[in-house]
């Protein structure tokens, strides 16, 4: 909002119109800074003047016209104080609306976000947690921008790990164990059949063959698959459930085998595919990049080829104008060697095509692998969060109506946050006791906030859904409720923000300054008194009401809840 302003004041000094400049202004980092500045280096040039003096006599100008608006010059930059009572009381009346923050600057694109994607017959790990929770802040962030989203999980449900767990289930394995704990299972047979490999290479090879009967449709082969696929889908479907995370498609690899034929007979027209040792690849030495393995010299696919069917389908059936790959970094040749041969193929419309790599999770600085069984179940994290959260609760308010639910949003929550406050692409080390503290930056923190703030509008008898307050500026007069302001106008900005970086981050921190500078705010004197004014008391309960609403809409990007009593 201060952008907004600030760019259609400053335009016509600088020959831009404002939606050109807009991009060029900040928020300074330090208060004293100015509430929005704008370097004006990139101007020298162009004007043939100093950085310093384009911003001076700028600032002259303003302050010759402008009442509630104080500009000033400091090297080089042009810095903007903003007086405005009106402005103040917009600021709270626009951030106490439902949808506040929300923008059209996506109407009419359709994006694709493939997230999660968890393995069938593996355990749903903590390692699955970034690539869900990421990818589905960006589904409701990009939907609050006004685009057309798809979420899709893109479930590993094929592939040569599945010979191997056939093969184990073959030599180790027995139907009563297996129906028992189908994942835990399934994860000790995939683990005994790598530790065997170690002594016994041909394991590989009848690994191979067996997936290649799969490929073939071999129906006892077929059937033991499709076990795999319902029990972990059981499994997965209940993790989605506590996460409050939902898809509009299950569309695993096997979906595209029957449309794998006509990409490799594609490549084989364009003159693309060479063989080499046996193995179909596509040469990409003119990108700078080793060859991409369509086919292996089995004939077996490989899963760049069922990535490329996948790649065509989104576009062909799903008319994507974007798509999001929400996968690790360790993936990030895989992604350059795919949307290489779409282009080598023709398909312009791949440079739409984005990975969004994030980093590695680490628990006690513990890398996780399931072939060697090193696996920490999500599930048990957050069991194990849900019961810190309620032993806190239980020692801080104990006659807390429905502990147990509000225990279960306060520690899934924790789960989240503690993920999505980092940039999504550095590693994170994982601490539960760190995330579920309701001190620090942690969404339990976030939540007490709010929650603290429905406390005081209750207290205060403040109707949010009413709309009958007028909220009168000259009452936040203070430093603590202006920088609130400050922050709560720069919510649409930051959800712009994280669409163009595809970064939940910049919603996390964000909500992180809000909550901080709230506090600040609650803390510097008390709200509801006996001798204070009237409207003095509704216009501070209204600047406490936009911000709950703000904290309430963020977090629900995120995919946390927000109690309303903690």
């Amino acid at each position: 909002m201060l952008i907004n302003i600030a760019a259609q004041l400053i335009a016509p000094h600088v020959g831009l119109s404002p939606s050109e400049l807009s991009p060029r202004l900040e928020y300074p980092p330090q208060k004293e800074m100015g509430d929005v500045s704008l370097p004006c280096f990139t101007f020298a040039r162009e004007l043939k003047q100093s950085p310093q003096k384009i911003a001076g006599e700028i600032a002259e100008r303003i302050n010759a016209s402008q009442t509630d608006i104080v500009a000033s010059a400091t090297g080089g930059y042009l810095n903007l104080n903003f007086k405005s009572v009106k402005l103040k009381s917009d600021i709270a009346s626009a951030a106490s609306q439902v949808n506040y923050g929300h923008s059209s600057i996506g109407m009419g694109k359709r994006v694709v976000v493939d997230m999660s994607s968890p393995n069938i017959a593996k355990p749903f790990g903590i390692g699955h947690l970034r690539s869900t929770m990421i990818g589905n802040a960006l589904v409701n962030i990009y939907r609050a921008t006004g685009h057309e989203v798809i979420n899709v999980n893109h479930l590993g449900d094929w592939g040569t790990q599945f010979g191997k767990l056939i093969v184990a289930y073959q030599r180790w394995g027995t139907q009563d164990a297996l129906e028992r704990e189908p994942i835990k299972e399934s994860l000790r047979l995939y683990v005994k059949f790598h530790e065997e490999t170690e002594n016994h290479q041909e394991l590989e090879d009848e690994a191979r063959e067996a997936f290649v009967k799969l490929e073939q449709g071999d129906p006892e082969t077929l059937d033991l698959w499709r076990f795999f696929v319902d029990e972990s889908m059981k499994e997965f479907r209940r993790v989605y459930a506590r996460l409050d995370v939902s898809f509009d498609h299950f569309t695993g690899e096997s979906f595209y085998n029957d449309k794998i034929d006509p990409v490799v007979h594609q490549l084989r027209e364009l003159s693309l595919l060479e063989e080499d040792e046996g193995a179909q690849i596509v040469r990409l030495d003119d990108q700078g990049l080793p060859p991409c393995l369509i086919l292996k010299k089995d004939g077996s696919t490989i899963y760049a080829v069922r990535d490329l069917a996948t790649a065509l389908y989104r576009k062909q059936a799903l008319h994507a104008d974007i798509v999001l790959y929400v996968v690790g970094s360790e993936q990030s040749l895989h992604f350059q060697q795919v949307f290489s041969v779409l282009h080598k193929m023709g398909f312009d419309w791949a440079g739409q095509y984005q990975h969004v790599p994030f980093g590695l999770m680490t628990v006690n600085g513990k890398k996780m692998s399931t072939r060697k069984g090193k696996v920490v179940f999500l599930e048990e994290v957050l069991d194990e969060a849900v019961q810190r959260a309620l032993q806190i609760i239980n020692e801080k308010n104990s006659e807390l109506p429905n502990k147990e639910q509000v225990a279960e949003a306060v520690g899934v929550g924790a789960i989240i946050f503690g993920d999505l406050k980092h940039h999504r692409q550095l590693s994170v080390d994982f601490n539960l006791e760190d995330a579920v503290s309701f001190d620090g930056e942690t969404g339990p923190y976030l939540q007490y906030t709010h929650a603290r703030i429905c406390t005081l509008l209750r207290r205060g008898n403040y109707d949010v859904l009413s709309g009958k307050y007028s909220i009168d500026g000259s009452h936040l007069s203070s430093e603590s409720s202006w920088e609130c302001l400050k922050t709560l106008s720069r919510y649409e900005s930051v959800l712009q923000e994280a669409v163009k970086e595809n970064e939940p981050f910049s919603v996390a921190r964000f909500l992180l300054d809000l909550a901080k500078d709230f506090n600040r705010f609650y803390n510097s004197g008390k709200i509801i008194t006996d001798d204070a004014d009237e409207a003095e008391i509704l216009s501070k309960l209204s600047l406490a009401a936009a911000v709950a609403n703000v904290l309430k809409h963020g977090l629900s990007l995120l995919g946390i809840k927000a109690p309303e009593e903690m």
